[in-house]
């Protein structure tokens, strides 16, 4: 998101509260963000409850408001005259920050005010700045819908209403991402994840803790057999680490102190404190350590698919995309300094090939520290810049253009990120490349070099896939449910026409599966057209129906999903072409 489209948003969000402040003048404010898909408000208004009707109401009273062209002023006031000035307009939540303010040490603190034509203070808001001038320039703007979300993001807290809300310079723009909205609602992969058969939940089991069916695994194991196929062949060796860990390991790794509130902790019986593991690069830390370590092993590449969890609030959860155990393909290298720039073009080039595969564009920005916020991070400020520029030397060889984002980077290194862009046009960041000279430094790491002195390697972080859960639900949103035949949980679907053709059509069923083709035989006790209409709604790629003149004949009636017209082949060119197909991934 551009400084200008975020400022637009930002904006937006301070019209949204002017208008609810018109509707309902006893609301309470609380915060107004911009987000990477627009804005929110988040309101209290007692014991009323914001309806559709309202939202129509304030979308038009905010087009007003923008039509008047009023002025966006930025003006600051002492953190005590804030307070006070809030509490007279009797506005608590604004209050609470203030007084958060002060207690930080801030002096003073950010107002915006929104001034008409004539110089009337129409509106003012507790804000820190990033606005447009004017009303005017903030272009196109859509209320979208109305949630629950709770103070500061804590379930103990009080349930406020939250408005959605998007805005963009045209109107063009926006009506494009109205359509996009539009398909990503009809590919929800929740809803087609249930139609298709692929995942659960159980409130028994517990919220974030999703279930893989047959269907589901089979298209899991693919892409970890896809991924082990990339990085084996290039030096990567498979590892396997518990999913459990004293809580020591994470103190010296330095995620217990960034990430303790995220951490589950597991009872024992022993005086030992025990958790569910959060990041599994730790654990690779100490397979490294196990033995003494020579130049010349370097570099030593490590890699597993692996659950690790996280302790999120249930708020927080949804579907697939955000949940509590995650499964994640892993990689790390420890190399010399000398090595690191194959070694990130190693993994580039394996993240280029991955997604390639799927037909995703892929985008990489530089993530680098926040030299305003250091206390987020761990290690010297020289090596991070040592690292940093070490990342951006490589991009510059591999892509004329790039971003660099300051305040991404990882708290214990720089890193590579990579957006992948989907079928509708929409960004995920997915994979990642992490340069880290500091997890080595605080568990000590070492090789003997070829002078016989003790030297630290350098660890690099990679993930392709990343969180398998999040991929999958990504995949599923972008081919709507219609897998590319190599990831297809059944790739044909054979439909005898009756009993007497039970025969042939098992025949048949073994003659594909032993060419390693994934089968259905649907002999149900159902009508060929039902059974058809089944296999549509699984997006089954082909369907062969046998009846008498199948079984008879050295070609097969082929339905291929999406073409209305049934194209007859020879049958063993059929099951030549298919199993081709599957082994190019397409």
């Amino acid at each position: 998101m551009s400084k200008n489209l975020e400022s637009i948003r930002h904006s937006a969000s301070h019209v949204l509260a002017q208008a609810v402040l018109e509707r309902y003048p006893q609301a309470k404010l609380a915060i107004g963000p911009a987000i990477d898909t627009g804005f929110y408000y988040d309101f209290d208004l007692g014991g009323k409850t914001f309806t559709e009707a309202d939202l129509d109401w304030l979308e038009k009273k905010m087009r007003e408001i923008i039509k008047q062209n009023q002025k966006m002023e930025q003006s600051e006031m002492t953190a005590e005259e804030a307070i006070k000035f809030f509490k007279t307009k009797k506005q608590p939540y604004k209050v609470e920050l203030a007084m958060e303010f002060k207690k930080q040490g801030e002096r003073k603190v950010g107002l915006n005010k929104m001034i008409d034509h004539s110089g009337k203070e129409k509106f003012i808001d507790l804000c820190a700045g990033g606005h447009i001038n004017l009303t005017k320039e903030i272009g196109a703007i859509k209320l979208l819908k109305i949630a629950g979300a709770y103070w500061r993001g804590d379930e103990k807290n009080k349930m406020l209403q939250r408005i959605y809300g998007t805005a963009f310079t045209s109107e063009k723009e926006l009506n494009d991402y109205l359509e996009q909205l539009k398909q990503a609602e009809e590919r929800d992969h929740r809803k087609l994840g249930q139609e298709l058969d692929l995942f659960t939940f159980s409130d028994l089991v517990g919220g974030g803790l999703p279930m893989f069916t047959p269907r589901g695994t089979i298209i899991r194991n693919e892409i970890e057999n896809y991924l082990t196929e990339l990085q084996i062949p290039r030096g990567y060796q498979k590892v396997w680490i518990p999913h459990l860990a004293k809580k020591e390991l994470y103190q010296v790794s330095g995620h217990w102190d960034k990430f303790g509130d995220d951490i589950f902790h597991v009872a024992s019986k022993g005086e030992e404190i025990f958790v569910l593991k959060p990041m599994n690069c730790p654990h690779h830390t100490q397979i490294y350590a196990s033995r003494q370590r020579s130049y010349r092993e370097l570099p030593i590449r490590y890699f597993e698919v692996t659950a690790m969890y996280r302790d999120e609030k249930a708020g927080q959860l949804h579907g697939l995309s955000r949940v509590r155990s995650i499964t994640i393909d892993d990689a790390h290298c420890f190399c010399r300094y000398d090595q690191i720039e194959q070694e990130v073009n190693l993994i580039y080039d394996i993240i280029a090939e991955f997604y390639r595969t799927f037909k995703m564009e892929l985008i990489p920005r530089l993530s680098l520290s926040d030299p305003k916020n250091p206390d987020k991070y761990i290690g010297e400020r020289r090596v991070w810049a040592k690292a940093e520029d070490q990342l951006r030397r490589i991009l510059k060889k591999r892509v004329k253009h790039f971003e660099e984002i300051e305040g991404e980077a990882a708290f214990y290194g720089p890193k590579i990120d990579f957006e992948a862009k989907d079928s509708i046009g929409r960004k995920w960041q997915l994979a990642t490349i992490q340069l880290d000279f500091n997890m080595p430094n605080r568990f000590q790491l070492e090789y003997i070099d070829e002078k016989g002195e003790r030297v630290q390697p350098v660890m690099i972080h990679q993930a392709v896939a990343g969180s398998f859960e999040r991929f999958l639900s990504i995949l599923i949103e972008n081919y709507a449910g219609a897998f590319p035949l190599w990831l297809a949980p059944v790739q044909v679907q054979i439909i005898p026409v009756s009993k007497d053709f039970f025969q042939a059509a098992a025949e048949l069923t073994s003659e594909l599966e032993n060419s390693g083709i994934r089968v259905w035989l649907d002999d149900l006790n159902e009508t060929v057209g039902y059974k058809i209409r089944k296999g549509e709604k699984q997006k089954v790629p082909y369907m062969l129906v046998i009846g008498e003149k199948e079984a008879k004949s050295k070609n097969l009636n082929v339905r291929i999903r999406g073409q209305k017209e049934v194209a007859t082949v020879n049958r063993k060119k059929f099951i030549e072409q298919v199993a081709k197909e599957i082994k190019e991934k397409k």
